[in-house]
């Protein structure tokens, strides 16, 4: 995954089936003025809408994803 790109098909498929974020939680968090995949799970978490715990998985699995 590029730093920095947009947000890709693999990150938002790992965030429903691996996390089980709702989609009406990732739409929020997309409609912000700057969702790349990297400001994506930051958004997600700024809103509560995942935990900590949750974005320490989500960046591992971006570091093993890329």
């Amino acid at each position: 995954m590029r730093q920095g790109g947009p947000v890709n098909a693999r990150l938002i498929q790992f965030l429903k089936e691996e996390l089980s974020v709702p989609e009406t939680a990732i739409a929020i968090a997309l409609r912000h003025p700057d969702p790349t995949a990297n400001q994506l799970p930051m958004i997600l978490w700024q809103y509560g809408l995942i935990t900590l715990q949750d974005l320490d998985r989500i960046f591992d699995w971006m570091e093993t994803a890329a």
